[in-house]
């Protein structure tokens, strides 16, 4: 029988949504999806971005590329489609190259062939009951997974406050034989990183490098 995949992902919702935040969802969000990109386009992934403040960062840096945010959590999609539309409901034309995937990412990555110069995940839910360990979506076989989808010279870069998680990480690289650096990087905000959780001084960052084989 074969090993059914344990779902620490899938579309979630919160408190109730605004009218006009229903409204982006049932207009404006099927406009963006990751659909039909092109192939000699760069592309960024941030994986579970939140409200999308450092997605929306990310697209005004780069406003060559496509910048992928993956979400399952609808507050997080309206939040976001509310940030990047105007007062006549159009994406603003700093945020045209954000495409929104407002589901579990795993399944985005099973349909598409895209290979990505950077992954960003910050924050991802640390599940810190050693019960629930095994909900971490960070293991070593989707870190491989995502090093493969990685450019020439591209990179996973991962920030957490919780830092047993991040130590997990780490072994979970190992174990999956990738390489990584611990740089000393510049505190990345955002809501999510403003509650810090585990009460700790400041998050901790890794980058995954692609494989040189």
């Amino acid at each position: 029988m074969e090993k059914q995949e344990l779902r620490t992902f899938g579309r979630r919702h919160g408190k109730k949504l605004s009218a006009r935040q229903t409204m982006l969802i049932d207009r404006i969000l099927p406009t963006i999806l990751p659909t039909n990109l092109p192939a000699n386009t760069g592309k960024i992934l941030e994986i579970g971005f939140g409200a999308g403040e450092h997605l929306r960062e990310i697209a005004r840096q780069n406003p060559g590329k496509i910048i992928i945010g993956a979400e399952p959590f609808m507050n997080g999609v309206a939040s976001l489609l509310s940030a990047i539309t105007n007062e006549l409901n159009a994406v603003r034309d700093e945020y045209k190259n954000i495409r929104i995937f407002a589901d579990d990412v795993r399944d985005f990555l099973r349909n598409t062939d895209s290979q990505f110069e950077q992954i960003w995940i910050l924050h991802p839910d640390p599940w810190p009951k050693a019960r629930h360990e095994k909900r971490r979506l960070l293991h070593a076989d989707f870190l491989h997974q995502l090093s493969n989808r990685l450019t020439k010279n591209g990179e996973i870069i991962i920030g957490t406050d919780h830092w047993e998680y991040y130590d997990w990480i780490i072994n979970q690289s190992r174990i999956a034989d990738l390489t990584y650096t611990t740089p000393d990087i510049k505190t990345i905000r955002t809501r999510y990183q403003q509650k810090n959780m585990a009460g700790t001084q400041t998050p901790k960052y890794l980058i995954i490098h692609a494989p040189t084989h």
